[in-house]
């Protein structure tokens, strides 16, 4: 039993490292908006990225290390989720907070679920509809601001539904993903489908700094590597590696963790601040991921989800 109790510690503790990593990515995302351009942003980033799962791929069967009849896969996999996801998400974050970023992102669960039933015929139970209708609740009450606009403002924020894009194509990612990995490891899935969209990052990259140029720095630098480092890589190692001692249900009860975590460092570090419509739609946010996660004896079990946040 005590071994037990420290397995689930241990993976409580490695989903939370996962989240908080995926919230200082929006946070920094954030705060880069007015220095570099969300694709050369993310092509940078994804540089880094590549280079640390090439790294841990070489130690893979020769097998994983292609893509064979995965290829169609793994294309789609890198179009939603390594070329499309990351640069919506910074181009959102250019015009919304981060406070709100992260709690719009943690629709990905349920958009998931949501497509997955549609696409590939999974079973979306009544819980998860009532948990939808919640948490989408939430987000409209969140990018309409409270269904009120100051004068001369749009009632609802740009960036906010551009982040809604971004959840969007991350839940396609992730039906990608679940077909990959009924036969291929994560790790293997993450470092082709990043094989493959990196080249195309690059040269929207250099199409789009020609025409707003980047003005480089250690600092600045220093940034990119840790987002490909942390974000894209610990994150993703820390979330599955939860997922062995909780379960992937067990480890979804606690992706809403992202929310928090981004509303704790926006008003640390970006003097971000919460109001009542962030507290209602952030409520109902987290209250329909909760119930959508969390079964009467609290035993489910979901498609593990591969993560590149």
């Amino acid at each position: 039993m005590r071994s037990r109790n420290l397995d689930t510690l241990k993976g409580i503790a490695l989903v939370n490292v996962a989240t908080c990593a995926w919230a200082t990515n929006i946070i920094l995302g954030r705060y880069l908006r007015g220095q570099i351009g969300p694709l050369t942003l993310t092509a940078a980033r994804s540089i880094v990225a590549t280079v640390v799962f090439a790294l841990i791929l070489r130690k893979r069967p020769a097998t994983e290390r292609k893509a064979g009849a995965d290829l169609k896969l793994l294309s789609a996999m890198a179009l939603a989720g390594v070329v499309l996801f990351a640069p919506t998400l910074y181009l959102g974050l250019r015009f919304t907070t981060a406070i709100n970023g992260t709690f719009i992102n943690a629709l990905g669960p349920l958009l998931t679920a949501g497509f997955a039933a549609w696409l590939i015929k999974e079973p979306f139970s009544v819980r998860q509809v009532i948990g939808a209708v919640s948490a989408l609740a939430g987000v409209g009450v969140l990018v309409s601001g409270g269904f009120s606009s100051s004068a001369g403002k749009p009632l609802v924020n740009p960036g906010d539904l551009l982040i809604v894009l971004a959840a969007v194509l991350w839940a396609l990612y992730s039906i990608a993903v679940k077909k990959v990995v009924s036969h291929r490891s994560p790790v293997s899935a993450t470092a082709l489908s990043m094989y493959i969209g990196l080249p195309f990052l690059l040269v929207a990259a250099v199409v789009e700094s020609s025409i707003t140029p980047v003005t480089w720095s250690p600092g600045l630098l220093g940034i990119i590597v840790y987002l490909g480092l942390i974000p894209a890589a610990l994150g993703f190692l820390s979330w599955n590696a939860g997922i062995k001692y909780l379960g992937a249900g067990g480890a979804m009860v606690f992706y809403n963790t992202l929310p928090l975590y981004g509303t704790l460092f926006g008003f640390l570090f970006l003097g971000e601040t919460l109001g009542p419509t962030h507290l209602a739609g952030g409520a109902l946010i987290l209250a329909g991921g909760l119930v959508a996660a969390i079964k009467k004896k609290a035993s489910v079990e979901l498609t593990p989800q591969i993560v590149n946040k």
